[in-house]
């Protein structure tokens, strides 16, 4: 059997594959609301074959939506669609997972097809922003608000209220956003952090959000079911967040019930070079996995069969998160199994186009 089609148990869930669908944000709700654009993208992956199948960052509050249009769950009005939404995922053979998050500065856009730009608190669908310290993204863009006491506690209670949402809603995998330069992330890198305050400064200041987050979190969340954290591993920007950081978090976070980091990187300096080829990013997961023995994934440039079996394969990582491979085609882990000589089971509806 294909390492990339063994099972992986993670607490009490056993994943079929090693297959994730990655977090893609699709900016099609109004007021946060899933519909049937969610349903069919959500579930036509769970048919295409994938193991797990995570929702597009869901925003725990208003502010914390990137644009007007996306997907929430700050009001438990979310709640029915969603949970439509996970019971169609498990129908078809897979687990269920959300991405709760929070875009601190980087919120308040249009969609990016239309432009991706910053949208004014004084303009229709804007809103004051928010963040560690009051240092906007890029020179074009306003400052945020500086979080105070307050405003980092409701941050806090957003998150655990969510959570008990994707609870819920159906939910089995939670993973909490804490890359691409969005709230938490905001707060664990010093380039955005510029606080002197408890919450920034030192490493262990600056990583304190993300520490009680995940205690919140773990008031709610049952222990039998896998918590997540996607980290930006590393900034690409001298003076900006490393993998040496990232696995420091990974050691503290795996003591903390933390069951895998999901290894992406960037998203926090407007401009940074970052050197895009085929699994750029698998190096992270690799360096996570063996220095601190929990669990990671790769992402980035995953495109074929053979490179996200290699990647099992040889250990670097215990899954693997596809985005664009899976928008272009839902049913890859049916097309991969068949590539590396490992049949699996189609849905009845479609076995008679099975090769």
């Amino acid at each position: 059997m294909p390492h990339l089609f063994t099972p992986l148990k993670i607490k009490s869930l056993e994943l079929k594959n090693r297959i994730v669908v990655s977090p893609m944000c699709e900016y099609s709700s109004v007021d946060g609301f899933a519909n049937n654009w969610h349903l069919v993208h959500l579930g036509s992956r769970a048919v295409g074959g994938a193991a797990l199948v995570i929702t597009e960052a869901t925003a725990v509050s208003p502010e914390g939506r990137i644009t007007f249009a996306d997907l929430g769950i700050w009001k438990n009005e979310h709640i029915a669609k969603l949970k439509e939404i996970t019971q169609f995922i498990e129908e078809h053979g897979a687990i269920a997972g959300v991405q709760l998050a929070h875009a601190g500065r980087k919120a308040s856009h249009t969609e990016p097809w239309n432009g991706g730009k910053q949208i004014l608190p004084s303009h229709k669908n804007g809103w004051e922003t928010v963040s560690v310290s009051a240092v906007p993204f890029s020179s074009s863009e306003i400052a945020p608000l500086e979080l105070d006491k307050a405003g980092i506690d409701k941050v806090i209670a957003d998150f655990k209220a969510a959570a008990e949402r994707a609870l819920a809603a159906g939910f089995k995998v939670i993973e909490l956003h804490g890359a691409h330069g969005y709230l938490i992330h905001q707060f664990l890198s010093p380039i955005s952090n510029q606080r002197t305050d408890e919450y920034g400064g030192t490493f262990e200041h600056r990583i304190r959000l993300l520490l009680e987050i995940i205690a919140a979190v773990n008031e709610v969340w049952p222990e039998d079911y896998p918590l997540f954290v996607r980290i930006s591993a590393s900034d690409w920007t001298e003076g900006g967040w490393t993998i040496d950081d990232s696995v420091a978090l990974a050691k503290i976070l795996k003591d903390k019930g933390v069951d895998l980091i999901d290894c992406s990187s960037g998203g926090n300096v407007a401009g940074a070079h970052i050197p895009l080829k085929p699994g750029y990013q698998v190096e992270f997961a690799e360096a996570v996995k063996k220095q601190t023995g929990i669990l990671t994934g790769a992402v980035g440039l995953i495109t074929n069969a053979q490179q996200a079996d290699e990647i099992i394969q040889s250990g670097r990582a215990d899954v693997v998160l596809l985005a664009r491979e899976l928008l272009r085609d839902p049913h890859f882990p049916l097309r991969a199994a068949h590539e590396l000589g490992h049949e699996i089971k189609w849905p009845n509806q479609y076995a008679r186009a099975q090769w």
